[in-house]
């Protein structure tokens, strides 16, 4: 077994960026186990030297250097999460200059651009995706649907909801989703209150074990949460899209982020804001 080494995503903000890039490349090295740490709003001398004693400490506990992503603008906060005890990889230092050479133009060096709130528009449509999605969730509210630009379907626990929410949240998509009941599977046709909609139809699927596993963990020994029935179910599913030219991707491998990027491509959508 390899040493688990600790990675820390550090950031004179929320730390989503450090952690998505940090994160992305880690991925790469799958022969290697890591234990990650975000460390959110580091925007003072004095808050960076604390998480500095705090990261070599570690390597000394680990007797491994841990690997530190940064992405902090002040430089005088940076200069002091240059550390030999880590690897530091700052991405800041490692891009701007090569940004500010091409362009001839320093950079604003401003916290917070990336996740602020700068476009009141922008937030207020994703806010309404959302509202859009969480309105439209389990196929609760069937009318305004002409108003969806995309209608997941799928059987129960197939990954709908959440991917309903990313598609809101990130690409400020009203995505809204219906659950496939045993008297849908068991029609020949798609469901009545969907058929206005066809064009807008998008189905998931999933593996009949990875199905059962986690119905399993809401209601274990259920005919519900039964391999014969998922099996059953999916089954159908999948049948009632091939026949009705749906097109539609299996969740099982996929995270949010793959599932999501992969329905705006294939159902022609682009990000609203």
């Amino acid at each position: 077994m390899p040493h688990r080494r600790s990675a820390f995503f550090v950031s004179d903000r929320t730390g989503i960026t450090a952690e998505a890039m940090g994160s992305t490349l880690l991925t790469q090295f799958d022969m290697q186990e890591f234990k990650r740490e975000t460390i959110p709003y580091i925007d003072t001398v004095e808050k960076a030297q604390e998480v500095a004693q705090r990261i070599c400490t570690r390597a000394s506990s680990d007797h491994h250097r841990p690997i530190l992503f940064t992405s902090i603008i002040n430089p005088e906060v940076r200069a002091h999460l240059k550390l030999d005890c880590a690897l530091s990889i700052d991405f800041f230092e490692s891009f701007i200059g090569q940004i500010e050479s091409e362009l001839g133009q320093k950079a604003a060096q401003t916290i917070g651009k990336a996740h602020g709130l700068i476009n009141e528009e922008r937030y207020d449509h994703r806010i309404e995706a959302v509202n859009f999605s969480l309105n439209h969730d389990d196929g609760i509210k069937l009318k305004d649907l002409e108003e969806a630009d995309v209608i997941l379907v799928g059987v129960s626990r197939s990954g709908k909801t959440p991917t309903c929410l990313y598609l809101a949240l990130q690409y400020g998509i009203k995505a809204a989703n219906y659950p496939l009941t045993p008297e849908d599977l068991g029609c020949p046709t798609l469901p009545k209150s969907l058929l206005p909609y066809r064009n807008k139809i998008f189905g998931l699927t999933i593996d009949p074990l990875r199905l059962h596993n986690i119905r399993s963990e809401r209601r274990r020994d259920s005919t519900y949460a039964s391999m014969e029935n998922c099996r059953s179910e999916v089954n159908e599913a999948e049948s009632m899209f091939r026949q009705h030219a749906i097109p539609f991707i299996s969740t099982t491998h996929k995270s949010i982020e793959e599932i999501s990027t992969t329905i705006l491509h294939k159902a022609g959508l682009s990000r609203r804001f």
